[in-house]
């Protein structure tokens, strides 16, 4: 499964579908791809999938692909960094990477949209995004003889079902989780990554997503996202140290956390939960943090500030200064003495279209090798940017890890953490528009 040749790209969005005349061979490509037969192919593909062990995916999928006259097909996976989109493959063929930032295949993935190529050997390569819900999972390759826009159509569905596929097993095989790793993960990492839900949730309403690095060698941050009740429950979390007891911290923290809140408490209790399970289980441990819940139909947004930097509201191109600054109180896990002090839950009206961030304090006070501080300005005058160039929030956070990465030259001292939520109630957001 070889990575396609260059040649002159273009976008399948809009006009949607590129086909060049190849004589029968193209015209029976449509056919099959356009036809009952297509359909029958994904559907035994759908019924195998239910017991196909996904590492044997990619080998399973070339008996589909050639029935369907497709040249050549291949799964590529984002590591967890999203640096890289990796080879999935079954057979140990060692295949390059593809850069995110620098390959039509990485076009595809920061788009989300299908890149389209005539090769120097008259076939067509297709770059299809591989997305679980609205979470970027990778791309799909395609090579094929001609496009249209019946055959487009069949190798979205494909890359949907093969994303279901991937996503849906990732509990039980370890073939999903190494496919996208491109170096070893330390230990406290691998905890942190075990209790993080997808990066990016959302639904008509409300667009949530989060990134956190460095990615491989996590401390004692994470995040937690949720649709539930009407309303979007976040929640960012900072654990003391950088080892395997932060990781444990964090992951007790989420655990929690979601403990309390699927039991239907309600802020107040979900803190108290937390600060009551960690000073039982590391007393002497303590996690900053917020948890948020946001009510989708009216805006209102609801939050526990437990000793943590406050969110930051942006409003169209400009950060609204101290929109949501409150007092924070105190950390969790400092023990029953300190508990009767209690944690406010404080309230705030959102316009639609507003962008709420929260974050640790490794994305602010990352450092330049003279000192400099990335600090908030640069932070969410980065975020106004993109946003107004169009950019999706996925994206967005990605890059802007990246600067922050860059900033101190690819090695931080601190764990940086993001979650960026945005409520859209009429549907604007452009990755829920028909």
């Amino acid at each position: 499964m070889p990575c396609p040749a260059a040649g002159t790209g273009q976008n399948a969005e809009g006009a949607g579908w590129h086909e060049a005349p190849r004589g029968a061979g193209a015209r029976e490509v449509i056919n099959r791809m356009s036809g009952v037969e297509g359909e029958e192919v994904l559907a035994r593909l759908l019924a195998q999938g239910h017991r196909l062990d996904p590492a044997r995916l990619p080998a399973a999928l070339e008996g589909y692909y050639s029935a369907l006259g497709i040249n050549r097909l291949a799964i590529y996976l984002a590591d967890v960094q999203q640096d890289v989109l990796l080879p999935f493959t079954c057979d140990g063929v060692d295949l390059p990477g593809l850069r995110i930032d620098a390959s039509m295949a990485g076009w595809a993935y920061r788009t989300t949209s299908t890149r389209v190529a005539d090769d120097p050997d008259g076939t067509i390569t297709a770059w299809i995004p591989l997305i679980d819900g609205i979470e970027r999972i990778g791309v799909l390759e395609i090579g094929t003889p001609a496009l249209d826009a019946s055959t487009l159509r069949c190798c979205r569905s494909l890359a949907s079902l093969l994303a279901l596929l991937l996503v849906s097993k990732s509990t039980w095989s370890d073939a999903y989780a190494c496919g996208r790793r491109a170096k070893p993960m330390r230990l406290p990492a691998e905890m942190v990554w075990a209790f993080l839900p997808p990066r990016t949730i959302g639904s008509p309403q409300v667009t949530s997503t989060a990134v956190l690095e460095p990615a491989y060698d996590l401390g004692g941050d994470a995040f937690d996202h949720s649709l539930a009740d009407g309303a979007l429950h976040t929640a960012i979390v900072d654990a003391m140290g950088h080892d395997l007891t932060a990781g444990l911290t964090s992951a007790v923290t989420i655990a929690a956390c979601r403990n309390a809140r699927r039991g239907g408490a309600d802020l107040p209790e979900i803190v108290a939960t937390v600060d009551g399970q960690l000073h039982q289980v590391f007393p002497q441990n303590y996690v900053t943090g917020i948890f948020a819940r946001l009510e989708l139909t009216t805006g209102t947004l609801r939050w526990a500030n437990c000793g943590h930097p406050a969110p930051l509201l942006l409003r169209g191109n400009d950060l609204v200064p101290a929109a949501l600054d409150r007092a924070a109180a105190l950390p969790l896990g400092l023990g029953p003495e300190l508990a009767d002090a209690g944690w406010p839950v404080h309230e705030a009206q959102l316009r639609p279209g507003d962008r709420v961030l929260l974050y640790t304090d490794g994305v602010t006070d990352a450092r330049s090798d003279t000192g400099e501080r990335f600090g908030q300005e640069r932070f969410t005058d980065f975020i106004i940017r993109a946003v107004a160039a169009g950019e999706t929030a996925p994206e967005v956070l990605r890059r802007l890890i990246r600067a922050i990465l860059e900033h101190q030259h690819g090695r931080l001292t601190d764990d940086a953490s993001i979650v960026m939520f945005e409520w859209h109630p009429t549907g604007s957001d452009p990755q829920f528009r028909a």
